[in-house]
């Protein structure tokens, strides 16, 4: 074991002094909730849907909202998507009789609560407002739903394929996909590099349930240089948790068993656990309100051997605890981050 605050020289690939990521050995993460924004603007904004039928015309007007997180990392070619977005997008409806006038024009929103790489093979929830609950407002709206939905939801699919496809993160492949040429004297011969494939979306889960209000959902990923089963085993070992926290902990191995860390302050009940793959806990502090629990899951990823992704998603977090304290969803994330993550890449060595 690496002592405290050091790692293995063997297992640590410095920065080059050129900042180069050759062959894409680093793991290289790029942003692309901007992105994601402009292209969902373009695929959603002045859509057509009914020209016409039935004396009526409706179209979407522009993309209001597009909050969330958006990335996509290439490790050695290999590209991993990630993002949970919601999408809000304004509407425009009117209604004429058989001589072409005017009876009623209508506005209104659609939204998307909840677009995500887990969910990539599902079509996301569609909701559709109006801003008139009247008979012709519910027929405009009605012929919004039963013509645009399955609009709308391709071109959604063009954003979850592009991202899948690496986003604005292709770029960094093309490179490979296209030949490696290799000096021979004053000749060059080129060599043919193979493409690397995109990763697949991860199996269909549950949608998102809707958020109680006073609570929270954090949302977290992080990255480690090591086995997926070695993290996994971390956070299920006691002695483990003791030593790179300098706290007690208590943890049952049991589906059903309870566990207890940082000294009693944070306890929780195992609800499943797959070895190296998945931890969903029931978990709370105890400054939360007596009998407030949210649920934490830890899903682990080795897209390629060696190199884990970890996905943490805790929801029912409540805003305040027993005394008033509002800090709570702030510092729930701050310690998962600087307390647990960052500690076992320092005491043990798996730093990206």
């Amino acid at each position: 074991m690496a002592k405290y605050g050091e790692g293995d020289k063997r297992w640590i690939v410095e920065e080059r002094p050129d900042g180069a990521n050759v062959h894409n050995w680093h793991w290289s993460e790029t942003n692309c909730l901007e992105w994601s924004r402009q292209l969902l603007t373009k695929l959603l904004s002045n859509v057509t849907i009914v020209d016409g039928e039935g004396n009526l015309y409706i179209k979407t007007k522009t993309v209001d909202k597009v909050d969330g997180e958006a990335y996509v990392n290439v490790r050695k070619g290999k590209i991993i998507p990630g993002y949970e977005i919601s999408v809000m997008l304004s509407w425009e409806g009117e209604a004429k009789d058989e001589e072409g006038n005017s009876l009623l024009k209508v506005d209104g929103n659609v939204e998307f609560p909840y677009i995500a790489d887990e969910n990539a093979d599902e079509d996301p929830e569609l909701k559709i407002t109006v801003r008139d609950d009247g008979a012709i407002g519910k027929r405009l709206k009605d012929a919004f739903f039963t013509k645009g939905k399955g609009v709308l939801l391709e071109k959604v699919r063009v954003y979850v394929d592009t991202m899948t496809k690496g986003g604005p993160a292709k770029e960094e492949l093309e490179v490979k996909k296209t030949t490696t040429a290799v000096a021979k004297g004053t000749e060059k011969v080129v060599l043919p590099v193979a493409p690397a494939s995109a990763a697949t979306a991860p199996a269909a889960v549950k949608k998102k349930e809707k958020e109680k209000e006073g609570y929270k959902t954090i949302t977290m990923t992080e990255k480690f240089n090591c086995k997926a089963i070695h993290l996994f085993e971390i956070l299920m070992d006691e002695n483990r948790w003791k030593g790179f926290t300098q706290s007690n902990a208590k943890i049952s191995k049991e589906i059903g068993g309870e566990f207890t860390i940082f000294d009693g302050s944070v306890s929780g009940i195992h609800e499943e656990l797959q070895e190296g793959k998945l931890i969903v806990q029931k978990w709370r502090f105890g400054s939360w309100t007596d009998g407030v629990y949210s649920t934490v899951r830890i899903a682990f990823d080795e897209p390629e051997p060696g190199y884990t992704v970890i996905k943490l998603k805790q929801t029912g977090v409540p805003e305040e605890d027993r005394y008033g304290n509002s800090t709570v969803v702030e510092n729930t994330e701050r310690g998962w981050r600087d307390l647990i993550f960052n500690k076992i890449r320092a005491v043990f060595g798996f730093g990206i």
